[in-house]
């Protein structure tokens, strides 16, 4: 089949410049969405009465065998296509004839792409909310299982206050719940359907918008053609998201990182969830949380990217959107790997409550015995001044349990209180069966 666009330039293009300009490779993944846009411009088409009966049916018969077939992993059928629009519309022209000419009536590539995008988007949106509701499952098990075990905190990587493995485990908990309402906002402006923009100003024909997007399942159409064929900020929002999901990831591994080392030894990483050395008999790593937290970077220059991609492109469509793909593909295939990488390490990690005992030094009531002054009348800077003066040698001593135990008890709140810890399990096991 000849370019979509060769009835301008019948000479063809020269291969250099196919060979450049082709994105088959990339942007095949989004075939499934392309032929359901398909099939939903199809019944519009016929609703407006652009195709008769018998044309809307030949057309829907032969863009639901290929979609099958590429549900069940068809690679393309035309290898040397441009791009997937055009790898799509050649092979159903080659099963069903020349009907297939009258698909792409009222539609440009411009607002077929846009269209296959918002459906990725949407999808990658719920597949990666799916995905932070495992890890937080995984998260709020822990703390269930962990309530009374004891930790210090840290500030400035120094030990700072005493709480519990649960109240540990639960802040990731919350971070990651925020994470899902980002992707809840993104999904919502990802929800518009560009199909009626053509290639930036609509169509002649009597095309029905609406009825495109409610076939598709969107809350509607876009309201400007223009915006609609050039607008990728949903893709932006994405990304954005699956950023800072990337953020809270990291810095989840960087505490696997620590607590794993001989130097803190307060988890112990299943044999399954780790490496060994190829050189060194006696390495254990914890691999899993490091390629977590390298790959974070991986993600922020997608966002990086896309934001580079569009700032200086003036209305409406133009070639340059052509690379957003590469990088929507990599942040939501990288997030999702992490994400569920990640439940399954939080799941195989095991507790040292000896080395955690050890751990919990004189310091860390040194602000209960300031409050404990501050009770008796005491000024809080007089108070800190005085609890100061013996810890200004360096030197510690292990904690009574009990009394660290009593402190945690005190810190009701938002503090680690086993009674707010139940509050918090609660709220997030509530939250996780009934998902936004």
């Amino acid at each position: 089949m000849a370019d979509l666009w060769s009835g301008r330039l019948p000479g063809g293009l020269d291969p250099a410049v196919r060979a450049f300009s082709a994105s088959l490779a990339v942007d095949w993944r989004l075939a499934p969405y392309d032929i359901r846009g398909s099939l939903a411009h199809v019944a519009m088409l016929a609703h407006v009465g652009l195709l008769d009966p018998a044309e809307q049916a030949v057309l829907e018969r032969g863009l639901r065998e290929l979609l099958a077939e590429v549900d069940a992993g068809a690679a393309p059928w035309d290898p040397e296509a441009e791009d997937v629009h055009s790898a799509v519309e050649a092979e159903l022209s080659r099963r069903v004839g020349p009907v297939a000419g009258k698909l792409h009536t009222g539609r440009s590539r411009n607002d077929q792409v846009a269209l296959d995008l918002h459906l990725f988007v949407r999808d990658a949106c719920d597949r990666t909310q799916a995905a932070v509701r495992g890890l937080v499952a995984a998260l709020v098990d822990g703390a269930e299982a962990h309530r009374e075990l004891l930790m210090p905190a840290y500030t400035h990587l120094q030990r700072a206050q005493p709480v519990t493995v649960a109240h540990w485990f639960l802040a990731y908990a919350w971070m990651f719940r925020r994470d899902a309402t980002r992707l809840a906002d993104a999904r919502h402006r990802a929800d518009f359907s560009p199909l009626g923009a053509g290639a930036l100003a609509g169509s002649t024909l009597p095309l029905d918008p609406a009825f495109t997007a409610g076939a598709l399942g969107f809350a509607g159409p876009y309201a400007n053609s223009l915006d609609a064929v050039s607008d990728r900020d949903f893709a932006v929002e994405y990304v954005a998201a699956a950023a800072l999901i990337m953020v809270h990831l990291s810095r989840l591994a960087e505490d696997l990182v620590l607590w794993n080392t001989r130097e803190f030894g307060f988890i112990e990483i299943d044999d399954g969830w780790a490496t060994g050395s190829s050189m060194m008999p006696q390495k254990k790593n914890p691999d899993v949380a490091e390629l977590i937290r390298g790959r974070a970077g991986r993600v922020f220059g997608d966002l990086s990217a896309l934001l580079t991609l569009l700032k200086g492109l003036p209305l409406s469509y133009n070639r340059d959107l052509q690379e957003d793909k590469p990088a929507l593909f990599d942040a939501a295939d990288t997030v999702l790997a992490c994400l569920e990488a990640a439940a399954g390490l939080v799941r195989h990690i095991r507790w040292r409550p000896d080395a955690l005992s050890r751990a919990l030094s004189a310091e860390l009531l040194a602000t209960d015995d300031a409050e404990r002054l501050v009770r008796q009348g005491i000024p809080f800077r007089d108070a800190h001044g005085r609890v100061a003066a013996r810890f200004r040698d360096g030197g510690t001593e292990p904690a009574d349990p009990e009394a660290v135990r009593g402190s945690v008890a005190a810190r009701g709140g938002l503090g680690p209180a086993p009674a707010a810890v139940t509050g918090q399990i609660a709220a997030l096991r509530d939250w996780l069966a009934h998902p936004l």
